[in-house]
């Protein structure tokens, strides 16, 4: 592995361990047993690593959120895009653990994040609209399906942050199984508009993924 890639590797890794705020460039260095000038060989500042891995998680998204406009989309459709969703939150926690901070940082990190949000409020629409088309969800006016992409995404990009103010900072599936439970949020957002056929279902998802 190229030297570039093992300083991401490790950044990710222990960025989601202690907190991007309480690793150093230093720490990333001995981490890899790598002199210091090596690493800003690579990236002149921790910055410039925060903003390669916010790359990596962005394409990732994107492209588990690249859905054509009008498609049909199914029950299943839709846990697979909350699950691949929730997989690379889970995988780039860091970040949205920080984001507050991070953005405040790093004036070019934040306005591409502004970028990347507006996307994804448009996938999600576009998700909602497509349940609606294949019967799964009563199709909304715009208004209201916009202000049901955002609750969506609230919930999601937030959930992380909501685990930490309750205490709950396990080092790993402890942690995990806490942000499964976006699912559960999620879907009670859609229950007041689904169709009757297919409440069901969704209430038995719902339970599987329920908060203790």
């Amino acid at each position: 592995m190229k030297t570039r890639d093992r300083i991401l590797q490790a950044s990710l890794l222990l960025f989601n361990e202690r907190g991007e705020r309480n690793v150093t460039t230093n720490h990333l260095s001995a981490h890899l047993g790598i002199s210091p000038g090596n690493l800003y060989y690579h990236f002149k500042n921790k910055s410039e690593i925060v903003y390669e891995l916010f790359r990596e998680y962005e394409a990732l998204v994107d492209g588990y959120l690249a859905i054509p406009e009008e498609q049909p989309l199914t029950l299943n459709e839709l846990m697979f895009y909350l699950e691949s969703v929730i997989s690379g939150l889970w995988a780039y926690r860091f970040l949205h653990r920080d984001l507050e901070f991070l953005l405040e940082s790093d004036p070019r990190l934040r306005t591409e994040y502004r970028a990347f949000t507006e996307r994804c409020l448009e996938a999600i629409a576009r998700i909602l609209d497509g349940l609606a088309a294949g019967g799964v969800m009563q199709r909304q006016d715009p208004a209201l399906r916009d202000a049901l992409a955002l609750n969506a995404w609230l919930v999601i990009t937030n959930w992380m942050a909501y685990l930490k103010t309750k205490g709950f900072d396990g080092k790993l599936e402890p942690l995990q199984e806490r942000l499964q439970q976006v699912v559960y949020q999620v879907l009670t957002l859609q229950i007041p508009y689904l169709m009757p056929a297919y409440r069901a279902d969704v209430e038995a998802i719902r339970q599987r993924f329920m908060p203790d």
